[in-house]
């Protein structure tokens, strides 16, 4: 991944939970098919997380996303707006839900998507 966008994404997912939502974008097959595809593109020498795919069900109302613990679904929400996915995403509901770990690392995520690390 060259953007700047989407390695910040994929390492917030990453560091959340040891990786839950990659673990489960990869072996979930029935958010795979909630998606409409498979969410991990493991063609090429790495795999990476296909954000198009990824946002596809956090616009359904009922979707496995949203059957998760509170703060989760807005974990998937806020990465996926990260590479510019579209799909909505409310900040009174992150600020009121995340825990102090889950804003500091959604902060760091920010700063990371707009190429500024320190």
């Amino acid at each position: 991944m060259g953007n700047e966008h989407l390695q910040a994404a994929t390492r917030f997912l990453g560091a959340h939970r040891d990786g839950y939502w990659l673990r489960r974008c990869q072996e979930d097959q029935e958010l795979a098919a909630a998606a409409g595809g498979p969410l991990i593109d493991r063609e090429g020498r790495h795999s990476s997380a296909d954000w198009d795919v990824v946002g596809r069900p956090l616009a359904r109302t009922g979707s496995l996303v949203t059957r998760s613990a509170r703060s989760e679904p807005l974990v998937l929400e806020f990465a996926a707006r990260l590479p510019g996915v579209e799909c909505s995403i409310q900040l009174r509901p992150l600020v009121q839900v995340f825990d102090d770990a889950e804003f500091a690392a959604a902060l760091q995520a920010l700063r990371a998507a707009r190429g500024d690390e320190g």
